[in-house]
């Protein structure tokens, strides 16, 4: 599957870019921005291009249709979006639990346009000690850039302005859904 996808990738012009350490075993992947329906096939394609074995969240409603086989399938794991379930704390539950484990999620938590992350991603790396690899779809340029481990510090403000700052003007599928501008922290 691995040089399939990349054919395939090759094939729809678009390239990827790694700078994700052949030795880190868990890490947060923080894919954004998420615009479109897209994202979601040409994140299975590009996971399947780099051989990485990268589960991801998705919303409850997904998983309980008729095609929910599927994204268990693909690596996926439920999140119900209505309650607060201690998401965070479920999640780092997983890291401590394994040798190798990573999460790819979306920091916008919907394919509209938003003028803030959600921050569970980046709690999540925070409590289990464990770095954010920000993952860019940038349509504009036909690219997939992971980019280098960024380790959470005490100062989440800062960490988050920088995080939003690796995304600021990436095109994503939907432009209109493109991040620009600056962060502000709202809750999880």
């Amino acid at each position: 599957m691995k040089y399939l996808s990349r054919l395939i990738l090759r094939i729809l012009g678009w390239k990827v870019i790694l700078e994700i350490p052949a030795d880190l075993k868990k890490y947060v992947v923080a894919v954004a921005p998420h615009t479109s329906w897209k994202d979601f096939f040409l994140g299975l394609v590009v996971r399947s291009s780099i051989g990485r074995k990268i589960y991801y969240l998705g919303k409850k409603e997904l998983f309980d249709s008729p095609f929910g086989f599927f994204f268990w399938w693909t690596g996926g794991r439920p999140v119900d979006r209505k309650q607060k379930t201690g998401l965070v704390d479920q999640v780092v539950a997983l890291f401590n639990g394994s040798e190798e484990f990573a999460i790819g999620i979306a920091p916008e938590g919907t394919r509209k346009k938003v003028s803030d992350f959600k921050t569970g991603f980046y709690f999540i790396a925070q409590k289990a000690g464990v770095p954010i690899i920000p993952c860019s779809f940038d349509y504009g340029h036909k690219t997939v850039h992971f980019m280098k481990p960024f380790y959470p510090t005490s100062d989440s403000e800062k960490d988050l302005d920088l995080i939003w700052s690796y995304f600021d003007g990436v095109m994503g599928a939907k432009v209109e859904g493109s991040i620009s501008g600056r962060w502000r922290e709202v809750e999880i």
